[in-house]
């Protein structure tokens, strides 16, 4: 209690003093409620959400109903026929994680790839270094098997209460038709080129062969027959006198073994691609165990190291060793120590994360608080201009930079925000959280089904014995990653935000914020934030940027100046475009539930 309080007084403290300097004062304030929340990547897909709680769903229901619809309405970054690693807080406290990342073709190899030209389209843009091989970042070549949707309906039986027609019907609607908004229609305008040669995409994007311009009505009805086909799946189920978790495990066949299967595996062999009906029969997900650690009597929650999310628990780890709210919000000597411990923790991403079911991951040495304590003494009042990845075992794992060509400068349009993001909390103590993504723009959709396939293979690395080499039937190891907060086993926080290696980043700030200064959901994401790009980049032909600190541009010369005298090589970015958008749902003792939603990407929150 003493703690908080503290924190409480410090904020009210830094409230103050931004007054003083002309900070400026949030946006908007937080949505609150005493039943439940939710904040997601647009309105048409919170809500959905809302709607969901408004007929008596939980959590669960409302987060799945916001997926759903968000895999229609934000086509521009998140497709039905993308990834969903989600998190879930069920009501008697147990914390569950759902792999929502699909595998590798068992076509492909990474020979395949190695040998292999790009055709056209198929290669965005490309940084001047980075790696030297790489998969094809559009087109057909990167797609994985779709698993948003196993995803969903696996979080749907399990720990929801609804039938699929139920959180589904938003959806459906949307794809009826949604008047398009500017953000859409622009990823349409930018994608035109591409759409030439695949006239399914087309036909979809370019209705009449024109950009559909804000405010028209924008129809997909491929899409939605496709969505209308899985509700009846679930009622045909429940005629035969199925109960609600084989219906919709119904659905899950239909999909996944049934007509949606067999349409994608004949497009995809007609088009040259590497997608099988076999893979997607053989496709299915269950509940596992997330990894997590503890920080100043939080427990905090991430995907496993399928994903990223881990680095963000080494790097909690290495600055529970500091007294972080002494330093004072975004001081330089704050950024400085939270920026190196984030090189460390991703240093380590880049040399040991992949898939477990393929490689053996030193996992509690990584995430002890032990080697934390290690990797800790490697910062220095300088700025570390190296990749550091840690020993274990008396092993230093070879980094993918000791292999490559070496890069110089990492290009914006490999950072986009090709992501979007959903969080809720209910009343009863149920937490949902998760980082839908794939089938971003420019897309390529499947024939008749409507539905956009994944680019996220371009996310294996081709270097040689990587934990992230690609195989045949493996996943790549992903930047998505949700995240739940509990205290002493009650819930706190759930926060996910889109912006592929800035996501950890951006989280890791976001959850310092409510801890350490005791800001409130909607103050703690639209504080400014800043970022490193001393990584391997996960996307394109994985560049990266030795050194490299982008400031939001609010962050005052005189600390950007100190931080440069350092060492860190200092650039600034508009609010505007701070490379993530995030949201967060808090939960209070009382019960009040707050959630905020980073305006400057257009996120939006939601409580009643």
């Amino acid at each position: 209690m003493k703690y908080k309080c503290a924190g409480l007084l410090l904020a009210i403290a830094y409230s103050c003093a931004a007054q003083r300097k002309g900070g400026e004062p949030p946006v908007q304030n937080p949505a609150r409620g005493t039943r439940g929340a939710v904040a997601g990547g647009s309105e048409y897909a919170t809500e959905a959400g809302m709607r969901t709680y408004f007929h008596g769903g939980t959590a669960v229901d409302a987060g799945v109903a916001t997926m759903f619809a968000a895999s229609v309405s934000e086509f521009s970054h998140f497709g039905m026929g993308g990834e969903a690693p989600i998190l879930i807080r069920t009501k008697d406290g147990k914390v569950w994680a759902i792999a929502g990342v699909g595998t590798m073709p068992k076509l492909a190899t990474a020979d395949f790839f190695r040998k292999r030209r790009p055709g056209p389209f198929e290669v965005l843009s490309l940084d001047p270094g980075g790696l030297k091989g790489y998969l094809p970042v559009a087109g057909l070549m990167p797609a994985l098997v779709p698993s948003m949707v196993d995803a969903g309906l696996l979080a749907l039986k399990e720990f929801g209460t609804k039938s699929f027609a139920e959180v589904a019907q938003p959806a459906v609607e949307l794809a009826d038709g949604l008047a398009i908004d500017e953000m859409r229609s622009g990823s349409i305008a930018r994608s035109r080129r591409f759409f030439d040669i695949w006239p399914d995409s087309k036909k979809t994007f370019l209705p009449n062969g024109h950009v559909p311009m804000p405010g028209e009505i924008f129809r997909q009805p491929n899409l939605a027959r496709t969505l209308r086909a899985m509700v009846a799946a679930e009622k045909a189920a429940l005629d035969k006198g199925a109960d609600r978790k084989t219906a919709i495990e119904a659905v899950r066949d239909y999909f996944y073994r049934g007509e949606v299967a067999h349409k994608i595996d004949a497009f995809s062999k007609a088009n040259g691609g590497l997608l099988r009906y076999e893979d997607m029969a053989a496709f299915h997900l269950e509940p596992e165990q997330p990894v997590s650690t503890e920080y100043r009597g939080y427990k905090v929650y991430k995907p496993g190291f399928w994903s990223q999310g881990p680095a963000m628990l080494e790097a909690l780890n290495i600055l529970e060793g500091y007294d972080m709210r002494s330093l004072s919000f975004n001081s330089a000597e704050y950024i400085h120590r939270s920026v190196e411990a984030l090189k460390l923790a991703y240093a380590d991403r880049d040399t040991y994360y992949g898939d477990p079911k393929f490689v053996k991951i030193p996992m509690e040495v990584l995430l002890s608080k032990e080697y934390a304590a290690e990797r800790r003494k490697l910062i220095t009042e300088k700025a570390s201009l190296e990749f550091l990845p840690g020993i274990i075992n008396g092993k230093k794992g070879q980094h993918p930079s000791e292999t490559e060509s070496a890069s110089y400068k990492i290009d914006d349009a490999l950072m986009a925000r090709d992501t979007t993001c959903v969080d809720a909390i209910d009343k009863d103590g149920i937490v949902f959280s998760s980082t839908p993504s794939g089938a971003w723009m420019p897309s390529v959709i499947a024939g008749d089904t409507g539905i956009p396939l994944t680019e996220r293979a371009q996310s294996f690395l081709l270097v040689k014995g990587n934990p992230n080499e690609l195989e045949p039937g493996k996943r790549p190891r992903v930047t998505l990653s949700p995240t739940l907060v509990t205290e002493q086993g009650k819930p706190f926080l759930a926060l996910s935000t889109p912006g592929g290696d800035n996501q950890e980043q951006s989280l890791i700030q976001l959850f310092l914020n409510v801890v350490e200064f005791g800001m409130n959901a909607e103050t703690a994401v639209e504080a400014p934030r800043y970022q490193t790009r001393h990584l391997i980049s996960s996307f394109d032909n994985h560049a990266w940027n030795l050194g490299d600190l982008l400031l939001d541009e609010r962050i005052p010369a005189e600390i950007a100046l100190e931080l440069s005298e350092k060492g860190h090589k200092i650039e600034t970015r508009s609010k505007w475009n701070s490379g993530a958008a995030p949201v967060m749902v808090h939960v209070f003792p009382d019960g009040v539930i707050e959630a905020g939603a980073d305006p400057y990407g257009y996120r939006v929150a939601h409580a009643y």
